[in-house]
């Protein structure tokens, strides 16, 4: 099961890393939305290479014949456990955040669920050495530090920026001049887009045009707005699509950018 986690993780790194699009999802799939959002890399590297390391590790564990049964076995058990956690975590954010789902990903969920309990079924008469609520409690505290810590960083919860005066000043005066930021919650772009402008997002004139979620008709107010993709900017009358620097939303709305940065 391990070999098969590796050739689904390989496969998953090597459209990550090329760019091509999967084999096993549509257009309409949501895949591309995963590829593309900051939950699909960790630490400049794609998300899938990380699981196929630890695919390859479980292999070298399953392989290796210095360690005892019991003990191979809860190393196994550990490193899958760890890695099944992961994967319900970022299916999770997939579903909630993204409205999108991973048909790979899933996959590889399936694979380490499998795995796991395979494991429980053909454990030593031993296993787990020690009493099973103390065995839960000493592994799943960990796991679950790691999930969190993993939480943290790629929510990005440590780097939003903070709110500035030109931001929000910036902010305040595209909804003054009757500026529209047309988006979806499960825009990609639109999260990147509001990054820009950290704590100040909130003062941002956005539109949600897809409140239902991922293919689901679009409002009345963005349909009549001829708003077609994500994001879209709407600044006297004309449309500007894709994600915007500050500095030029500045320039299109005759907002004296280096003034309000001199009041900081």
């Amino acid at each position: 099961m391990a070999v098969l986690g590796l050739l689904i993780t390989g496969y998953l790194a090597w459209t990550a890393g090329s760019g091509s699009p999967s084999a096993f999802c549509g257009a309409d799939g949501g895949c591309d939305a995963i590829q593309r959002s900051g939950w699909s890399t960790l630490l400049g590297l794609p998300m899938a290479l990380w699981g196929f390391g630890l695919y390859a590790v479980v292999a070298w564990v399953s392989l290796s014949r210095n360690a005892s049964p019991l003990l191979r076995w809860q190393r196994q058990w550990r490193l899958v456990l760890l890695g099944l956690a992961i994967s319900v975590y970022l299916t999770g954010v997939g579903a909630v955040v993204l409205d999108a789902f991973c048909i790979g990903c899933l996959a590889s969920l399936a694979v380490l669920a499998a795995m796991f309990g395979w494991l429980q079924l053909r454990r030593p008469v031993s296993a787990p050495g020690q009493p099973w609520k103390r065995w839960w409690a000493v592994q799943a505290l960990p796991v679950l530090l790691v999930v969190a810590v993993l939480h943290v960083h790629q929510s990005g919860l440590l780097h939003q920026r903070p709110e500035s005066r030109r931001a929000a000043a910036l902010a305040q005066h595209l909804s003054d001049y009757g500026a529209k930021f047309y988006g979806a919650s499960w825009c990609v772009e639109c999260r990147q887009q509001k990054r820009r402008f950290g704590h100040a997002a909130d003062r941002l004139p956005y539109v949600e045009c897809s409140p239902g979620g991922r293919n689901t008709p679009m409002t009345s107010t963005c349909a009549a707005a001829g708003v077609t993709v994500f994001p879209t900017w709407v600044i006297d009358g004309i449309q500007h699509n894709g994600v915007i620097e500050p500095q030029q939303l500045a320039v299109l709305t005759r907002f004296d950018w280096d003034r309000a940065g001199a009041a900081e």
